[in-house]
């Protein structure tokens, strides 16, 4: 569809560039992914907008920058295994399929899930794995992982995804309390781990074990 895909151009042209996301992977795929597929049914003529835009069961599909963002924070280049903590839309999943080898999404709503996995099956992304659980545990029958990213706020960032994380893999949280957080990079060498303080945000609260 002509029109939505010149509502996608003028995303990345006005929200993504202006904003300094440089990478040419993650404007590719913005450009790329059909945004209004995952928005509930409407509501496709705000898929494009500059903010978050509600998806039930008190869930949200992110600002497109805010997806670029920590997209791009992870520096992904095709070759990683990455997993995706909050499957919600599936539109952060479907870029993420776009820049890494393989993605592991768990959601904890199977109501979500399925409806993210039909959109993404009908898409022809064959390189994405869908698990229902609490996601503070991760994923650990498919771990390590090169890339992890936690699209929900947590108090703290969760051991078990720690323990997750492959050596020189970059694990991308938003971390503080359930009205704002700070988006935390962490990136492993070894047994160290460096954190990166990004920026403020705000994000729907992680639940579970080791989350709220």
């Amino acid at each position: 569809m002509q029109e939505m895909k010149d509502a996608r151009e003028r995303m990345v042209a006005e929200q993504l560039v202006p904003r300094g996301i440089r990478d040419p992977l993650v404007l590719e795929a913005m450009g790329k992914v059909p945004r209004h597929r995952f928005v509930p049914k409407g509501m496709e003529q705000e898929a494009y907008d500059d903010r978050p835009l509600h998806i039930g069961l008190e869930q949200t599909i992110s600002q497109p920058y805010m997806v670029a963002w920590m997209t791009e924070t992870l520096e992904l280049t095709g070759k990683e295994k990455t997993l995706e903590i909050g499957t919600g839309s599936g539109y952060q999943a479907a870029i993420l399929a776009e820049l890494s080898s393989e993605v592991y999404t768990v959601e904890r709503f199977k109501e979500l899930q399925d409806r993210a996995r039909k959109v993404l099956d009908d898409l022809g992304y064959d390189n994405i794995y869908y698990h229902v659980s609490n996601g503070t545990l991760g994923w650990p029958e498919h771990a390590p992982y090169d890339a992890i990213m936690v699209t929900a706020g947590a108090p703290k960032v969760p051991d078990p995804l720690l323990e997750q994380l492959a050596d020189g893999g970059r694990l991308l949280i938003p971390v503080g309390d359930r009205y704002s957080q700070m988006l935390t990079k962490l990136t492993r060498q070894g047994e160290r781990l460096t954190k990166q303080n990004l920026g403020g945000c705000r994000f729907v609260a992680l639940t579970g074990e080791h989350g709220w």
